[in-house]
């Protein structure tokens, strides 16, 4: 599947409008359901989506094969996109330096929006987390909320917060990689 979007990516690339609506076709529905999980609006997501595929078609040559998946790039787009959207609105946004912060034994970016592909994989597989720490990765991957403001709402020190949150990811990776659902599943 990701060879056939990176042909329609060079296409795209050489102003092929039917490659662009092929992709939009495949991409439109994981794409909105994102943006929405982000900002709760079905407006914004859809604006979101647009505004997605308008980069995609007018600034070329910003995907590069090398640096992982069609779709993980993509959706890192669109994460992007909505975190300036609910800036611009002056909303709960996510604080990116807090994502960075994380330590090494952590999934980097495109291994978290991977996950985010497959939501329901996830889900499941947090069942096997103590209640802190999937109420933690909860907020964090799927409500959005940054470390600091995860310390604040549940009122534990941010030191904890990291802590179960890298164990919580720890758990959650071994777990996957032994029911043959890890990276290269998700």
């Amino acid at each position: 599947m990701s060879e056939m979007d990176f042909e329609l990516y060079e296409r795209v690339l050489k102003q092929d409008r039917k490659a662009l609506e092929l992709l939009y076709e495949r991409y439109e529905k994981l794409l909105f359901s994102f943006a929405y999980r982000m900002t709760k609006r079905r407006e914004l997501s859809e604006e979101i989506v647009q505004e997605v595929f308008i980069k995609l078609w007018t600034k070329p040559g910003i995907y590069d094969r090398s640096k992982g998946k069609f779709s993980s790039w993509l959706l890192t787009v669109t994460r992007n996109t909505s975190i300036d959207h609910l800036r611009r609105k002056n909303e709960n946004t996510y604080e990116i330096e807090d994502r960075d912060a994380l330590q090494k034994d952590e999934p980097t970016i495109e291994e978290q929006v991977e996950w985010k592909e497959d939501g329901r994989r996830l889900r499941k597989a947090m069942k096997i987390l103590a209640d802190e720490q999937r109420e933690i990765v909860d907020l964090f991957y799927f409500k959005g909320l940054s470390q600091s403001k995860i310390a604040d709402k549940i009122q534990i020190p941010l030191g904890t917060v990291k802590g179960r949150l890298r164990l919580a990811l720890k758990h959650l990776r071994k777990h996957l990689e032994s029911t043959g659902q890890g990276r290269d599943h998700l």
